[in-house]
């Protein structure tokens, strides 16, 4: 997303968003996992979020597509229900399209978005949740304090422990990499939107 009134900071968590987003939203392809395989990563401010692109990076270099493929549907899609449940809804009460999916909806309405026609998953996705951090931190008419509202109630709440699930289940391997990349930018992104776990 191409947004030159952003700091280069901004510009790297909407980046990090939409990668994350798109990494959750459907298995890699070959060509998506060459790319990341070069991907180039760059000396950070944060030690910790460049170790994790690297293992991300030789994570794609030893991934092929339908192994990849095969380990997305095992841990989301699986028989009846994958190894992990990627929702809001699932992670704060314990079941699908509950209570914050509707409050989340609500949210989206006030800004203008809702998903894509056809797609049928619900919004409480972690793959759309990331896309619309991306989106919203990416808008010129989305304040600050709404973007940190936003993270506060549908993204800092839960997602920090999908992407934990995700680092440490016994069936990943690529998404592993993803998994604790994912861990250390909530992290650093905690930090940034002053979230407050207490």
């Amino acid at each position: 997303m191409q947004a030159p009134w952003l700091t280069e900071e901004d510009q790297a968590r909407i980046g990090m968003y939409a990668l994350l987003a798109r990494l959750l939203a459907a298995p890699a392809n070959q060509a998506q996992l060459d790319d990341l395989a070069q991907m180039a990563v760059d000396s950070s401010p944060d030690e910790e979020a460049a170790v994790a692109l690297s293992l991300l990076r030789l994570a794609a270099q030893q991934a092929r597509a339908q192994e990849v493929d095969d380990e997305y549907h095992k841990l989301f899609i699986g028989i009846g229900r994958g190894e992990l449940v990627p929702y809001e809804s699932w992670y704060q009460t314990g079941a699908l399209m509950e209570r914050p999916l509707s409050e989340l909806r609500q949210d989206l309405a006030r800004f203008g978005l809702e998903r894509e026609p056809g797609n049928p998953d619900p919004e409480d996705h972690a793959a759309f949740l990331c896309e619309t951090m991306a989106v919203l931190g990416s808008s010129h008419e989305v304040s600050e304090d709404a973007q940190r509202a936003f993270f506060r109630a549908h993204v800092g709440n839960w997602m920090p422990a999908f992407f934990r699930d995700l680092e440490t289940c016994s069936s990943a391997c690529f998404y592993k990499a993803v998994g604790h990349l994912g861990t250390v930018f909530m992290r650093l992104e905690k930090d940034y939107q002053r979230f407050d776990e207490r």
